[in-house]
């Protein structure tokens, strides 16, 4: 059996996914900001330097609309009016557990201490866990964007450690995000259990690597 003193997870993409038809919301806030469509929101997120670094999230969609724009050649176009109307849209209730996500956190739970680490701020993120009825399953929960580092600095899994008082070691991470998830829980010092995308794990070397959250509990009860 794999044992360990506590599993910490991330959130988003991880325990849950978002339900809102994001493509409606795209159109929706181009619609409100007065402006024909141009682009798409897979191309959008493409154009997003990884999580928000800041307390601006008008500001941090504003620049992946303006990336957008420029690849459309709409220099006409204010991004931050779009950005303003698709933040004003975004509705963090629209969310659901990812086949597995319960079972995860019940075998997690009877494993040991069970935490949380996401990147996303308390505000909306607790919005996330009170929809998805969870809140209630972790012994710490770290909202590192409301913090001075976020992943994949090591800091706010030191934080969620010292919380329950666990060695890095015998603690393991749960996430779906190379450059944040694996490379920050790391850099803690714990092993990770990284969520496969389409594509391999790259120059990361996850301590193991998993085809869907429900795998988590086959490799806590030792048969992965």
């Amino acid at each position: 059996m794999t044992t360990f003193d506590a599993v910490l997870f991330d959130l988003d993409g991880t325990l849950c996914q978002r339900t809102q038809d994001t493509e409606r919301l795209y159109d929706e806030a181009f619609e409100r900001a007065g402006l024909e469509p141009f682009g798409e929101p897979d191309t959008l997120w493409q154009c997003l330097d990884g999580p928000p670094e800041h307390d601006d999230q008008i500001g941090y969609l504003g620049a992946g609309f303006a990336r957008l724009a420029a690849q459309h050649g709409r220099s006409d176009i204010d991004p931050l009016a779009i950005a303003a109307e698709f933040t004003e849209l975004i509705d963090d209730r629209q969310v659901e557990l990812r086949p597995g996500a319960a079972d995860a956190l019940s075998t997690a739970k009877a494993n040991g201490f069970v935490g949380l680490v996401t990147n996303g701020p308390q505000q909306r993120q607790d919005v996330k866990l009170d929809a998805l009825g969870v809140g209630s399953s972790f012994d710490t929960t770290v909202y590192a964007y409301d913090l001075p580092r976020r992943k994949p600095h090591a800091s706010p899994f030191e934080r969620a450690l010292d919380a329950i008082d666990v060695k890095p070691a015998t603690a393991l991470y749960v996430g779906d995000s190379l450059s944040y998830d694996v490379a920050g829980a790391q850099n803690a010092g714990l092993p990770v259990a990284w969520l496969r995308d389409e594509e391999g794990p790259g120059t990361y070397e996850p301590e193991y690597i998993l085809d869907s959250i429900e795998d988590l509990t086959e490799l806590l009860e030792g048969d992965k």
